[in-house]
């Protein structure tokens, strides 16, 4: 087996990754403002466009060759990665369904005013991150499902990246909804959702932003 591929699948993630926080960053996108001007307001929806892109030639490229078999293949590994899988799919249409026309940017194109409250209910009541935990839930699950090396490396870096992301993430919410966040975190769980305590909440409509 060439490892060499499965090294320059790791470059590819880590690379991918830089690219989409650089393209997130606001010190990137006051730059780009001043370059797009009055054009920046479709700013998200080009992001979108490109990180949809850039992902699907990865995957594509990720899954060109075959990888090696790190656990030979088990009944236990499926019985335990499809009701994972299923899970965490439902949670991620849950949230894209919702949060669509924002993270995706086309409310630019609707000419609809993305809202300013904090969501604290539905999935929210859970976790803070309810997209961020069913991406992670189901990627793993992929792995227990097909655990090969290529599976692992991209697993790994969308882990640490999905980590780092979220404490840049909630400094930004810090920031833009003070001590109405704190409250919210104190309570909330950030990715495991924590079931035998009674969640509370208020409805709101708050998207996660990348």
């Amino acid at each position: 087996m060439d490892h060499s591929f499965h090294l320059f699948v790791f470059l590819c993630w880590i690379i991918y990754a830089i690219l989409h926080s650089v393209m997130a960053s606001a010190y990137f996108k006051r730059y780009v403002q001043q370059w797009m001007g009055r054009l920046f307001r479709y700013y998200r929806l080009i992001y979108s466009c490109i990180a949809a892109v850039l992902l699907i030639l990865l995957l594509f490229f990720q899954f060109s060759r075959s990888s090696i078999v790190l656990v030979k293949h088990s009944w236990p590994l499926v019985m335990a990665g499809l009701p994972m899988s299923l899970a965490g799919l439902v949670v991620m249409i849950k949230c894209v369904k919702k949060y669509f026309l924002n993270l995706s940017g086309v409310d630019v194109l609707l000419k609809q005013q993305k809202s300013t409250l904090l969501e604290q209910s539905g999935l929210h009541r859970y976790v803070r991150h309810p997209l961020y935990s069913g991406t992670l839930l189901f990627v793993w699950a992929l792995f227990l499902l097909f655990p090969f090396l290529n599976n692992l490396i991209a697993c790994v870096v969308i882990t640490a990246y999905t980590l780092i992301g979220i404490r840049i993430e909630e400094h930004k919410l810090v920031l833009e909804f003070g001590d109405a966040y704190r409250r919210y975190a104190a309570k909330t769980p950030k990715l495991i959702p924590v079931f035998w305590k009674r969640p509370s909440g208020k409805a709101g409509d708050y998207a996660e932003q990348a």
